[in-house]
């Protein structure tokens, strides 16, 4: 393998949703080394990370029924008992709510957490608080979704934060989608929760790293044997 291959099998590809972020923020750092240099270092350091921001790295996803992976890259900051979003239609009793919080140093693209058909997407209009926060899910924007299985249903909320102001789908409702695929991003900043059927025992813990499309949060069946795995 070439340097210059090796090079590039190490750089994630980026996610066609931030080439114009990119492009202006590279515009920008030309402006800015043409009024002073220090100030153009600073705008192309920007740029790196505005790349990072939009990286869309390849995963490698089990795909073992019943498995439910995690929908976002980020830092598990809460596994509760909650009352899910009435847009949801899952119910009014409490069901386990997993929430992982995504820095503006995490991939930001978004994967289903299991195979299914979208029953449902539902936006809500909202505050921009920070996403850490528990009222953050039911203040902030949110876009939400249900993906109906075999063996269960699950919602999916896409919550912006305090730096997020764009909630971007790659769905609709009525179509068919498989574990591990992309169905989303939000930019800069925000959070997923990920509401389980009543009685599932989530596989994670607070203060976890998750990675989207990877790391198993809950096993409808019980097990953890078996497995496959396909790339994404």
């Amino acid at each position: 393998m070439s340097i210059v291959n090796s090079i590039r099998a190490q750089v994630p590809p980026i996610h066609p949703e931030g080439y114009p972020f990119i492009g202006g923020f590279a515009l920008a750092s030309l402006i800015l080394f043409w009024i002073w240099t220090p100030l153009g270092w600073i705008g192309t350091l920007l740029t790196v990370w505005c790349a990072l921001f939009f990286r869309d790295p390849v995963r490698v996803t089990p795909v073992r029924e019943g498995i439910v992976v995690s929908p976002a890259d980020g830092r598990v900051s809460m596994v509760v008992q909650a009352l899910p979003p009435a847009e949801l239609g899952l119910g009014d009793r409490p069901l386990p709510r997993i929430s992982i919080f995504m820095s503006v140093f995490n991939c930001h693209v978004n994967r289903a957490p299991i195979s299914g058909r979208i029953d449902r997407i539902a936006y809500r209009p909202g505050t921009f608080i920070n996403a850490e926060l528990d009222k953050a899910s039911e203040d902030n924007e949110r876009n939400s979704l249900v993906i109906s299985s075999a063996l269960g249903r699950i919602g999916v909320i896409q919550i912006a934060g305090l730096v997020a102001r764009r909630i971007v789908s790659f769905v609709r409702e009525g179509q068919t989608i498989g574990i591990g695929e992309r169905f989303g991003l939000i930019r800069f900043g925000s959070r997923l929760d990920v509401f389980l059927p009543e009685g599932t025992n989530p596989l994670v813990s607070e203060g976890q790293t998750a990675i989207a499309g990877e790391t198993i949060l809950a096993d409808f069946k019980g097990g953890d044997t078996g497995r496959s795995y396909r790339t994404n």
